[in-house]
């Protein structure tokens, strides 16, 4: 009964503004938690079609640009160069 009162003798705002915290630590843990089970292979194909799509979105004169920026990066994704220009320096580095 002490409890009741207790709780009761607070004002309602307290009692609101705790309960909100409670509950969004809560939802916190457990969007944490849900990360545990993510499936791996399904990120890594949600990656393969960003990166298909962007790699589509990409105009062929900026490519070249792209590239170096690519390797400073050290990624593995590069655009093949184009062969219309056999004097280009694309390939050079």
């Amino acid at each position: 009964m002490t409890c009741f009162r207790h709780h009761q003798q607070r004002p309602l705002r307290s009692r609101l503004r705790h309960w909100q915290q409670v509950r969004t630590w809560a939802r916190l843990i457990r969007e944490a938690e849900a990360l545990w089970h993510v499936d791996v292979r399904a990120l890594r194909r949600i990656g393969a079609l960003e990166l298909s799509q962007l790699l589509e979105e990409v105009p062929p004169e900026h490519r070249q640009r792209v590239n170096r920026w690519l390797h400073c990066y050290s990624t593995s994704t590069r655009f093949t160069p184009v062969a219309t220009d056999p004097t280009s320096d694309f390939c050079q580095q």
